[in-house]
Formats: C-alpha cells, structure tokens, sequence
C-alpha cells in the first residue's frame, strides 16, 4: 500500500504536541444523489450492537422494554442552554395553537370536544377517538395542508396509533401520556404511506414504543418534539427496506429522555433536515442515521446516550451516505457534544460521505470516535476537543473494504489518544494538538 507523507513536523505549543501528518486522500467520484437502496450489512459481534436493526415481520425494529437506570456523573450533568436559545425555546412554547384552525379538538374537565366549522364531531372521555374525530372531520380528498389543534392533556394506549392522512397538520398543546404495555409498530403519532403532513408541537410522556414513527412518507415536517419516556424509541422514520426512500424529511429540534433505545433514527431517507437533536439518558444511540443521503444536521447535543452499548451520542451505519457506490460528501452535521454514555462519534459498516463540523467531546465510556470501515470521513474539520473517554480509533474488519479518506482536523485532545489499526488507506491528520507526540499512533 503506497502511503506518500504530505507533511511532516512535530513542534512544542504551549507543552501541547501539534501535529500536521497526513497521507493522500483517495479520489472519490461525485455522483447523482438520487437515492440507492442500501442492503443491510450482517451484524455486528457483541460488542458493537444493533449494527442492522432486526425488523418485526411488519418491518419495525422491536424497542427494548425500559430504559437504564444508570444516572449520568457530575462530569456528563446538562448544558445550560444559552440565552438565545432560551429565548426561542419559550416563543415557540408559547405558540402553540396559535394562527387558523380547521378542526379543534379540546379538553374540559373530563370531557373532549372535537369541533368542525362549528360541528360537533365528538363528545366523550377518550383523549385518541376524539383527535381522531378531528383529523377525520378535515376535507376528504385534500391536496392542500389542513389544520388540527389539540387543546388538553390526556392518555392514550401504548398499543394504539393516531394515524395521520396525507395533507394533515397537527398542532399538540398538551402532554399525551403513553400507558399500558406497548405493542409493536405503535405510535402516538403515526403515519404510513403518505405525504405532507406536519406535526408542529408535541409532548409525549409514558411507555410508546416509539414518540413518532412514520414508513413510506415524503415532505414531513416536525417541528417542537418534546419526548420524555420511560421506554421506546423516540423518533423513528423509514422506508420498511422496501427500496423507495422516504424523502423531505425536516426536523426543527427534538428532545428525548428516557428511551430504552434511540432519540432519533432513521433509515432509507433522502434529504434530511435537522436543527438539534438533544438526547438524556437514552439507552442507545442520540441520533442514528442508516442508509440516509443528503442530511444536514444542525447539533447532536447527548448526555449519557448508550452507556454500557457500542452506540453513540451520533452514528452512522449501513452504508449510510453511500449514493450508488460512491461517497460523495452529503451528509454534514454541524456539531457533536457528548458527555458520558457509550461512544461520542461511531461510523460504521460501508457508511461515509461525511462532514463533522466541530466535536466536543468528553468522558464516553467508550471510543470517543470510532471510525470502522467508513470512505470520506472528515472529523473537526472547523474545531473541536476531546477530553478523556475510551481512545480514538480509526479501525476496519475484514468483512467490508478497509477504511478510507479520513481526515482529522484542528483537534485538542486531552488526556486521550489516536489509534489507527490497521493503516487506513488515505488517513490524513492536521492541525492536532495532544499531551505528547505518542499520543498519535500510526500504524
């Protein structure tokens, strides 16, 4: 294998060691992005778990049943939010429902109301027939968005769906409260095999198995998702393996506690969007992406995701970011924060095509970055750190094709080290500052 050194020096900054080595890039050709279904690769070993989410027969991955108790140290505690986003976060609290409705669907007492046009469409004590009354009371037919606002709190069975028909917005001012054992591909929220549909505001509490889960779907938007579970997944939206992408997909920022599995995952989507997902205490992954192209992601804000797991604050899997055969660069994320949990950042089995921002990383119980058969990785490529945590390995198996084109940049490392084994082919670090030179460990 040729390994040509592009630069090469060691200098002393302020009792740091700065490192600027690298070796060439690969060339990667830069295709059409239409999307290319994905085969799922075999399985990881143990160690590195749900490497292919195994699907029930209708083709959702089954949730664990309740999430970790584990309780994140005084090193993994919460970011205080600063005062812009404070600010944003209450004036969209504070919207909700707000602006024309078509239907409305409100709680008294005891007593839920669904309104049409001045129509009573129900009248009773069950929080799901009455929102479904005001979802079925909207224009049949429809090709244009209309309008449902829920106003109340209430419960709904976690083996029931509200399903969402094409051309439907939902607006939640309130807490629905998942209970009873859940039931597989049960959502809250749920839509299959349709399109444009909105969910602005949404709180779920309770044992779902998933918050929202949406197959088949094209132009989605979801807006406030505010999901504080006892189990479940958070956000799940796929294609069902069937080959067709899901596609359009926004997301303006979501929030999960709680989940025995992910926040957020998805699988066969082209064009993603995300502002910040913000993950506590999930028992696996902050934000999954597997066999997604073309996904723009704002932060991935994790405390204590995985912890005990192979998982991360953000992985990518299943030749996620793969166009064709190639890697052209179409999956960005803005930021990755972690504190604690499983891993920080972990891109694995054919995934690629792939630009992280900035890193902050710090005590993972695992790898703070794990790069394993991944093409076209660039890690900090405006900045970051990584302080403490398991090591930082750029590693492959023999199963896939060895690891290529990654490029590690303007890194502070601390307390923590660099592994690459086997040698990548096109691995290229500059602007690295670590405690010593040893620090860095070529192969």
């Amino acid at each position: 294998m040729e390994r040509r050194l592009l630069v090469g020096g060691l200098a002393a900054v302020a009792g740091v060691a700065l490192i600027g080595a690298g070796v060439r890039s690969l060339p990667y050709a830069a295709t059409g992005l239409s999307g290319v279904p994905g085969t799922p690769s075999s399985p990881a070993p143990a160690q590195v778990p749900g490497q292919v989410p195994g699907l029930s027969p209708s083709g959702a991955r089954p949730v664990a049943a309740s999430a970790s108790a584990a309780s994140p140290s005084a090193a993994t505690s919460s970011p205080s939010p600063s005062p812009s986003a404070t600010t944003a976060s209450a004036a969209t609290a504070t919207s909700c429902g707000n602006g024309a409705t078509d239907a409305e669907v409100v709680r008294s007492g005891g007593t839920w109301t669904a309104r049409r046009a001045g129509r009573t469409t129900y009248t009773g004590t069950d929080m799901q027939s009455a929102v479904e009354a005001g979802i079925a009371s909207l224009t049949a037919g429809r090709t244009a968005k209309q309008r449902v606002v829920v106003r109340g709190s209430g419960t709904v069975s976690a083996s029931a769906r509200i399903k969402l028909p094409s051309f439907t917005t939902i607006d939640v001012c309130g807490t629905i409260d998942v209970v009873g054992p859940s039931a597989t591909d049960m959502a809250p929220i749920f839509a299959r095999d349709v399109t444009d549909i909105e969910v602005e505001h949404l709180t779920v509490t309770g044992t779902p198995m998933y918050g929202i889960f949406m197959r088949d779907v094209t132009n989605v938007k979801l807006g406030r998702i505010d999901l504080r579970l006892s189990s479940g997944l958070g956000v799940r939206i796929d294609n069902g393996g069937t080959g067709a992408f899901s596609k359009n997909i926004k997301i303006d920022q979501v929030y999960v506690s709680g989940a025995s599995s992910h926040a957020v995952e998805t699988a066969g989507v082209d064009g993603l969007t995300i502002g910040t997902v913000t993950a506590r205490n999930v028992g696996e992954a902050g934000l999954l992406l597997n066999t997604t192209i073309n996904a723009t992601i704002g932060t991935v804000d994790a405390v204590n995701a995985g912890a005990g797991t192979g998982y991360a604050a953000f992985r990518m899997a299943n030749r996620n970011g793969r166009v064709g055969d190639a890697y052209p660069a179409n999956i960005k994320v803005g930021l990755v924060k972690a504190r604690g949990g499983g891993r920080g950042v972990f891109c694995v089995s054919e995934s690629g095509g792939a630009t992280i921002g900035r890193i902050d990383i710090a005590g993972t119980g695992g790898n703070a970055i794990l790069i394993e058969n991944c093409y076209n990785v660039t890690i900090a490529a405006e900045g970051g750190t990584v302080s403490g945590g398991g090591e930082i390995r750029l590693a492959a198996r023999s199963t896939f094709a060895n690891t290529s084109g990654v490029m590690l940049r303007k890194l502070t490392i601390k307390d923590n080290h660099i592994k690459e084994a086997p040698c990548v082919d096109g691995l290229t670090i500059t602007d690295v500052k670590v405690d010593t030179p040893s620090d860095i460990d070529r192969c």
